[in-house]
């Protein structure tokens, strides 16, 4: 029960890592609100975790629904602990310039404008009470980048190096801000980031690339997530931690 009375958001959790993070928090304890544009699976998800979570549905890309999410999530639990931003969009593995504009603002509106709302909704909340949890999702992409997700990864980079900023301008608030950045993962992405058909032979060209010899696993972010937002992290800010498997050593 490390998380037990924290009360917790988590975007994108209707399914991959961002569901096995709300499992987690829950089975540790805490109450979470299953935030997703998929609100059909983010009420499954809430459904099938019990009394101590609830789905609102959100497109974290607009600031309007982002401070609604909260909002909800306040109302429902009574405050607002842990926001953890795991909502991420990428376009499929391609040369950088067959990507047009409309795709490009929709990868920085998804991986980095939510931050941008979450931030404006969850920091005043926090600085009123003191202290407050703010976990991003990055990934390896912004830190060892693969050819042919150019923008994707340029957007990671940023999502990287913004916790970062965030924490240091955020500290004297008892504010944490904490990224995570896993390697290639058995997601709903996985086929877009490899940009071919996903067959064991195309897994293995990826997982070759890994020094531990496997692909990221849900359960691997989850558990980095229950530690970065427990208490037993509470002299942990501005860490980019990189879940991995040697990826970027």
């Amino acid at each position: 029960m490390r998380l037990e009375g924290k009360r917790t958001l988590v975007t994108g959790a209707a399914s991959g890592f961002g569901k096995c993070i709300a499992e987690t928090y829950v089975r540790e304890g805490a109450k979470v609100a299953v935030v997703d544009l998929n609100g059909d699976g983010a009420k499954a998800v809430a459904e099938a975790l019990g009394p101590n979570a609830i789905a609102v549905t959100c497109d974290v890309s607009k600031g309007d629904q982002v401070q609604a999410a909260v909002d909800a999530t306040v109302k429902a639990f009574g405050g607002l602990d842990i926001a953890v931003n795991n909502a991420g969009w990428t376009n499929p593995n391609s040369p950088l310039m067959e990507t047009d504009e409309e795709t490009f603002r929709k990868i920085y509106d998804i991986n980095v404008l939510s931050i941008f709302h979450m931030t404006k909704a969850c920091v005043p909340l926090w600085r009123k009470a003191e202290g407050g949890v703010m976990l991003n999702i990055g990934s390896t992409a912004g830190i060892r980048p693969r050819p042919g997700l150019t923008w994707y990864n340029s957007s990671k980079g940023a999502v990287n190096l913004m916790s970062r900023s965030l924490a240091v301008e955020l500290a004297p608030d008892k504010i944490r801000v904490n990224c995570i950045a896993p390697v290639i993962g058995a997601t709903s992405l996985l086929e877009q980031f490899m940009g071919v058909p996903d067959t064991p032979e195309n897994r293995e060209k990826f997982i070759a690339t890994i020094p531990m010899g496997r692909m990221s696993e849900p359960r691997d972010v989850a558990n980095a997530a229950l530690y970065l937002g427990s208490d037993e992290a509470e002299f942990i800010t501005g860490v980019v931690l990189e879940v991995d498997g040697g990826r970027t050593v």
